[in-house]
């Protein structure tokens, strides 16, 4: 069965906290182009706390995390605190093996 890996990105700011809604496969052929809306989002908005609402990916490799974990770098660089909302079972692995839960908040919803 073949994935529907165009990959896409929302943002919506409400208040002190930006929701970045991701969705589509994050791999290392869309990973770069989100890496820069997402940043560019957060450099220009500079919210108190944003929010990656991961719900709507169902795939995610190694440029996924490192996506992720940059993501949390340059939110603690702005003074801005990163959470992750709703990653699937496959992303939560790939986020549980890398010990990702030390470095971020993750929340069900």
């Amino acid at each position: 069965m073949k994935r529907n890996s165009k990959a896409a990105v929302t943002t919506v700011i409400d208040g002190h906290t930006m929701i970045i809604s991701l969705f589509g496969d994050i791999d290392h052929h869309s990973a770069k182009r989100l890496r820069g809306e997402i940043d560019n989002n957060l450099f220009t908005n500079r919210p108190k706390r944003a929010v990656l609402d991961m719900s709507d990916v169902e795939f995610m490799d190694s440029a996924g995390l490192g996506l992720i974990l940059g993501r949390i770098s340059c939110a603690e660089k702005i003074g801005c605190r990163l959470t992750l909302l709703s990653p699937s079972p496959q992303v939560m692995r790939i986020l549980d093996l890398a010990g990702a839960g030390r470095l971020i908040e993750i929340k069900q919803s």
